[in-house]
This record gives C-alpha cells, sequence and structure tokens, in this order.
C-alpha cells in the first residue's frame, strides 16, 4: 500500500509470530483441521490443505501436530467441531475491516467479537458490508534486490496474475488463490523464495493513519488479532509509524 514499508511489517510480523507462536500453532491446527474435513486428507487434491501444511512448515511446527489434526479433520481422531463465521466492520474513519473466524461457539464468538469493534472505536456491520472493497487472491511479497525482468517472467510462465513493483524496490506476486502453493513451488525452483507467501484479502482501496489515530486503530487490530477464536483480521487501514 501506498506510505506503507511491507518490508518493515514483515520484520514485526516475524517478531510477533515468534513471540506468539503457542498460538499461532493453535490457529494452523484449527485451519488444517478444517481443511482437512472439507476437503480431505490428500495435499495434492486438497490446495487449502497443502498451503496450511505449508505454513505449519513456515511456522517449525511438528509433523505430528500436522498429522493429528489431518486425522481429526477427516474423522480419525475425535476433537472439537470448528465453523468458519467471517465478520464485517469498520475501524475510525470507516476503515474496512474483515475477520475471520473458527469456533466452536458462535454465541461466544460473536459476543467476543463486537466487544473489542465497541471498546477500541468501531463497530461491527451486515454480511456484505466491506467485502465487496477486497479480492481474495494469493500473495508472495518479495524483498528488495531480486532480479525484475526474471522474476516477471518467471512468475506470469507460472500462471501469475499479476507482478507489481512497489517504491522501495520489493516486488508483489498475485496469483489464483488455489494456485498460490503451486506457482510458489515453481518459483523457488527457479530461484525466488518469497518473503510471505499467503492467501489474504486484499483491499482495493487504503484508507492511511498517522499520530494519535493510528494508535487508536492499532489497539483496534491488536484486540481482534488476540481473541482466540479469530483467525484473520484483514482491512484497508494503513498504519504509519
Amino acid at each position: 500500500m501506498a506510505g506503507h514499508s511491507k518490508w518493515a511489517n514483515i520484520k514485526h510480523k516475524k517478531a510477533a509470530t515468534d513471540a506468539k507462536r503457542g498460538k499461532i500453532w493453535t490457529r494452523l491446527i484449527k485451519e488444517i483441521t478444517v481443511a482437512a474435513r472439507l476437503g480431505g486428507g490428500d495435499l495434492n487434491a486438497n490446495p487449502r490443505l497443502r498451503l496450511a501444511v505449508e505454513k505449519a512448515a513456515d511456522a517449525n511446527m511438528p509433523k505430528d501436530n500436522v498429522n493429528r489434526a489431518i486425522q481429526r479433520g477427516t474423522g480419525g481422531l475425535d476433537g472439537a467441531n470448528y465453523e468458519e463465521i467471517r465478520y464485517e466492520g469498520y475501524g475510525l474513519n470507516g476503515a474496512a475491516i474483515i475477520v475471520d473466524c473458527m469456533t466452536d461457539n458462535r454465541v461466544r464468538t460473536v459476543a467476543e467479537v463486537r466487544h473489542a469493534f465497541s471498546k477500541f472505536g468501531g463497530n461491527m456491520g451486515t454480511e456484505g458490508s466491506v467485502a465487496f472493497l477486497f479480492k481474495h487472491c494469493g500473495q508472495m511479497l518479495f524483498a528488495p534486490g531480486a532480479n525484475e525482468d526474471a522474476l516477471m517472467e518467471a512468475a506470469l510462465e507460472a500462471g501469475a496474475d499479476d507482478v507489481i513493483a512497489d517504491d522501495e524496490g520489493g516486488f508483489e506476486v498475485l496469483t489464483d488463490p488455489y494456485e498460490l502453493s503451486r506457482i510458489r513451488e515453481t518459483l523457488e525452483k527457479a530461484g525466488f523464495k518469497p518473503d510471505v507467501a499467503e492467501v489474504t484479502m486484499k483491499p482495493s482501496t487504503a484508507t492511511e493513519f498517522a499520530g494519535e489515530d493510528a494508535l487508536k486503530m492499532q489497539k483496534l487490530l491488536d484486540a481482534l488479532e488476540n481473541l482466540d477464536d479469530v483467525q484473520e483480521v484483514y482491512t484497508n487501514a494503513v498504519v504509519n509509524d
């Protein structure tokens, strides 16, 4: 996003991931379980499961944990029955927020999400109120220094939708969400390893924040991300330091 350092954010995100590894693993186990339940336990036939397992490997999750989650999803082991729920809402200045959850108690989850919105200056919206401002896609970020022509050629040949250079010299590769794992593997074989590779909801607009408003908006986003039932928080807010 304009005016926003992806690379500073990547370092911050990695540090936060290391600090909350137990929580990250819990979220990944839920995702693996649900992906296996919906699409089966074969990674080659289930792109969502394959991506979740790759993210678990990136987070250094033991393979035993991954295998148990797949078994729970396919019915081989007992466990909680999670359902996916998406909430939409607004932060300060009308910034759009999407909150994806997995829960075994819908009443608890909606109460916690609504409380976080109201406590930190936001409010929940109705279904579809902000989703139209986001695109579901695969996203890979490459740090400054990659060979632009070679990366663009490799990405487009692999089937990527777009390659975008930013002002800092980094690159963003966008893909179909279900093709991300395949295209990532192709690019890594060509010598291009992304700093971030994930399926995301990419905003089409940006609402920039600075000063006191930036601090308030970050508190709202942190409050939502810290809820146990929340898997991902997407926003078009750009919080500048």
